[in-house]
């Protein structure tokens, strides 16, 4: 509503520091930081996949709908390297049609995409839950009919992996892990509620 009330008095002081807070998250971006081909922790002969294929298997449906529904002809590519821990931009034509996309979101999908981007350290997978959950007939449109929608089960994976993966192999802390679990997935209810 802070959103609503600024832009009637002809301010966006509000949206233009959502803005740049995504575009920051885009540089480091939790869905496309995978890890090194080879990783020296794990386990030799383990049974369970690698890491990096497990990330590539999560990330790769979530990139190709976003690459095909809601950013045509954009070029999203991992930002580390497979042998490397320094980070990789993304080309200047990306950022620039995803600004221009989070810019032009009505008021309560930006605020639902900031809550999603906040609770999974990823503008990417926020932006998959605003464009299966919008109300708005531009986004709505993106969707196609038939298929399950991407909703908090399929974004809660996608951001914590990487801890599904530890607890796994290490185990669970107990009132740490399970608790941020259901943080995450109550704090993407309210992208669903807001957007929808």
């Amino acid at each position: 509503m802070d959103i609503v009330h600024e832009e009637a008095a002809g301010n966006s002081s509000i949206r233009e520091s959502i803005v740049t807070m995504a575009m920051r998250y885009l540089s480091t971006d939790t869905l496309l930081c995978w890890a090194p081909e080879v990783n020296i922790h794990d386990p030799i002969n383990e049974t369970r996949k690698p890491l990096r294929q497990r990330q590539r298997e999560v990330a790769e449906p979530i990139i190709g709908y976003l690459k095909a529904s809601v950013f045509p002809g954009c070029d999203i590519i991992p930002i580390l390297a497979p042998d490397s821990i320094v980070p990789v931009p993304q080309p200047q034509a990306t950022k620039e049609v995803i600004k221009s996309w989070v810019q032009n979101l009505p008021p309560f999908e930006l605020a639902g995409l900031e809550r999603g981007i906040l609770a999974t350290k990823s503008l990417l997978i926020a932006t998959r839950m605003v464009a299966e959950w919008s109300a708005s007939q531009e986004l709505a449109a993106a969707r196609k009919a038939g298929r399950e929608r991407f909703g908090i089960e399929e974004a809660t994976e996608a951001a914590s992996l990487e801890v599904l993966h530890q607890t796994e192999q290490w185990g669970e802390v107990e009132d740490t892990h399970d608790v941020d679990n259901a943080d995450i997935r109550r704090q993407l209810g309210t992208v669903v509620l807001l957007v929808s």
